[in-house]
């Protein structure tokens, strides 16, 4: 089987989503690729082959009109495009104004009219029209070339088409005046130019948060080895050397505290303002800043593998994702161009046909050509997702996509796994009963083999083991039993531990006294003593299931504990249905029966056990602090460990999605109404320049209110069935 990678590439020259879509068709042709090219944030994500070479995908984009170059091969950054769009713009409005103020005296006073005004008008136009306007006809130019057509093609014919018929009218009628739109050609320009501006600004802006992850990583960390302290550049930190952080300090990389105490802010990765304490033994990121004391950390991962890269590059991925209805718009803009240049050519003859008047056919036919704006349809969801993501990412919510976003538009079944979700997940040994056997047999045996596993309950063993016995012997053939215990040999000795189930399963005989405890431990085909085990709940998780239910949510709790614990913890956090005892398959078949009978499920974890229900569910949701294999399989990942981040990722999504149905609805409403009422001549070229101008603003400005965003602040119930 031919093996696939991901390729991120910058494409330069996109003006619209018409542009974005015919790279993308141009890119799909290639045999072994797949492309998503995304307008707002100018990316192209490439799923290739391993027979197609990245030169091959550049030559392609090249051969359409744009630029292309792969994101991790950028050596400087371009020249900034708000920058040069302000300096036209700046020479747009310096004689766009004046120009304004002239032609309309003239039109509607014909006794200031001065010999040689449409001199002056055309002087004030010109730099307008060749110069400010001159990447819509570079633009255009190449469009031609290639035989596609683009926004910019339909505003270049508008300016250019505009300018010409004025500069004809001044020689074929010099004392005229009427006839003459070079205001048009210039007001229009102005406008197209400054929506543009503003547009790229806010696009920008909407990128901040990612650009924020980028740059939270320290520049410079104080290494320690051979007992001396040497300051170098990050980069030269590796996996398994040991480096100092001061007060105030940023944290370096992803490792573990080995020396010190500390309070850690965690605020811009996580959204939490309470800062955690750090000693010995505990994890710290990178980009978290120590407060208050001296540490002494042991890298664990750098450069990529750290978890401020991994959410950076998560938080991009999202961005360059595409929402089904999305699909639907581009497909709209990639046909609308042409469509307009025919409609325009239609009201023109029309209108000659009709009226007789070269003026009001120009008129009408221009109004057309300028009225009509695809880039609302193509910045609709691109916006709205850039700038959900960016606000998630700065609350500790990660998206991995528009799938994220329209899944929980439906959700109605919120599942929580108890151990690590709706509890603390640090679960400590209570008591000890011991059935023919010694104590500290029993926990040296038992400790040793849950040294092995990931599970809380095994580390809370493990450590409660290490406390009272010291060092553990070594343990062989170990065999995780997922959802019901483990097994191995430790000394010499079959040791199994685990759920009652397991032993009975191997007709072991359990006395009848044991069947509600947690875990059951034996060797050598006989039970020798019982470990009770308590688990503190989340204090936001009773919070958490109240606004979930404002939400229109049902919260059902699931776990593999016995019964007596899950009903104990669910009357505790509000949760009336509780599924206990249940082991990773059957967590699965409860997502899918629940999709049988209708509802749209969403399952909350953090552990291996919960990987295949995360993946089965319609919006999986992994807590950032879990196992590599529920992060995997989820659609959402909370950075911060507290249940109310799943409400606020609910909400933050529902927000996104109105967001999105407003604009794309503006975006078709638009263009449905505004193109007839051009073609019937009832629209002046300027009116529809400026029109034209703010329904791309319109579209951004709309996306960019997701900034403000609140956690806490509920959206709306889902939608009726």
């Amino acid at each position: 089987m031919t093996e696939t990678s991901q390729v991120e590439l910058v494409i330069g020259g996109m003006t619209c989503a018409a542009c974005a879509t015919r790279v993308e068709r141009k890119l799909n042709k290639l045999d072994g690729v797949q492309a998503s090219v995304n307008y707002a944030t100018e990316r192209a994500s490439v799923h290739v082959s391993s027979t197609v070479d990245i030169d091959d995908l550049v030559h392609t984009v090249s051969n359409a009109g744009y630029t292309a170059a792969e994101v991790r091969a950028e050596r400087s950054p371009a020249a900034d495009p708000v920058r040069q769009l302000w300096r036209r713009l700046v020479i747009a409005v310096v004689f766009t104004f004046p120009l304004g103020d002239l032609s309309f005296a003239v039109s509607f006073l014909p006794q200031v009219r001065f010999p040689g005004w449409q001199w002056v008008c055309f002087a004030l136009a010109v730099p307008v029209v060749f110069y400010s306007a001159l990447p819509l006809h570079r633009a255009a130019v190449k469009n031609a070339r290639h035989g596609t057509a683009s926004m910019d093609t339909l505003v270049s014919i508008g300016v250019l088409a505009s300018f010409c018929w004025s500069v004809y009218a001044i020689f074929a009628t010099p004392d005229a005046g009427s006839g003459i739109y070079l205001d048009v050609a210039a007001g229009v320009t102005t406008f197209v130019l400054a929506g543009r501006y503003i547009e790229a600004r806010a696009k920008r802006t909407a990128g901040d948060a990612l650009r924020a992850l980028s740059l939270l990583g320290a520049k410079d960390v104080t290494i320690l080895r051979d007992g001396v302290e040497t300051l170098l550049p990050v980069e030269a930190l590796r996996v398994g050397d040991r480096f100092v952080v001061r007060p105030g300090e940023k944290i370096a990389t992803d490792g573990v505290v080995e020396q010190g105490r500390s309070a850690v802010d965690t605020s811009m990765m996580t959204g939490e303002h309470v800062p955690r304490e750090a000693e010995p033994g505990t994890a710290v990121v990178g980009g978290s800043v120590s407060l208050s004391g001296r540490l002494l950390v042991l890298a664990t991962g750098v450069g990529a593998d750290t978890q401020l890269a991994q959410m950076a590059k998560l938080v991009e991925q999202a961005q360059s994702g595409k929402a089904g209805v999305q699909r639907i718009a581009d497909r709209v803009a990639g046909v609308f161009v042409p469509v307009v240049l025919v409609l325009a050519a239609v009201t023109l003859a029309v209108w000659l046909v009709a009226s007789g008047s070269t003026q009001d056919s120009f008129t009408a036919a221009l109004a057309v050509l300028i009225i009509a704006c695809p880039c609302a349809l193509g910045l609709a969801t691109p916006t709205a997702l850039l700038v959900a993501t960016g606000r998630g990412a700065q609350l500790g919510i990660l998206l991995r996509g528009p799938q994220a976003l329209e899944a929980t538009r439906a959700v109605d079944t919120v599942l929580l796994d108890k151990t690590g979700t709706v509890t603390v997940g640090k679960m400590q040994v209570c008591q000890v009963e011991l059935v023919g056997t010694d104590r500290s047999s029993l926990l040296r045996l038992v400790g040793a083999l849950e040294s092995a596993s990931e599970h809380a309950i095994a580390h809370a063993v493990t450590e409660y083991a290490r406390v009272e016995c010291g060092d553990l012997p070594a343990v062989e053939d170990f065999r995780a039993l997922p959802g019901l215990g483990a097994e191995g040999v430790v000394d010499g000795h079959n040791v199994l531990v685990g759920r009652v189930e397991v032993f009975r399963q191997r007709d072991w005989v359990v006395p009848d006294d044991l069947v509600e405890t947690q875990v059951v431990v034996g060797w050598d085909g006989r039970v020798r003593g019982l470990i009770t085990l308590t688990d503190e709940v989340k204090p936001s998780a009773a919070e958490a299931v109240r606004q979930l239910r404002a939400l229109g949510l049902k919260p059902v709790l699931v776990t593999g504990d016995n019964a007596a614990t899950a009903r104990a913890v669910a009357d505790e956090i509000g949760v009336d249905e509780v599924h206990a005892g249940m082991l990773p398959h059957e967590k699965v078949e409860l997502v899918r029966t629940l999709q049988a009978a209708g509802r749209s499920v969403a399952m909350v974890g953090d552990g291996v056990n919960d990987g295949p229900a995360l993946a089965a569910a319609d919006l999986g949701i992994a807590i950032g602090t879990g196992t590599d294999v529920a992060l995997a399989a989820a659609d959402v990942i909370l950075v911060r460990d507290s249940l109310t981040a799943v409400v606020d990722a609910v909400a933050l999504s529902r927000k996104a999605m109105r967001t999105i149905r407003g604009n794309l609805g503006w975006a078709f409403g638009y263009n449905v109404a505004a193109v007839p009422v051009a073609a019937l001549g009832l629209l002046n070229p300027l009116i529809a320049g400026a029109a034209m101008a703010f329904s791309s603003l319109f579209v951004v400005s709309n996306s960019m209110r997701l900034r403000r965003f609140q956690p806490g602040t509920l959206g709306e119930a889902p939608a009726e069935r």
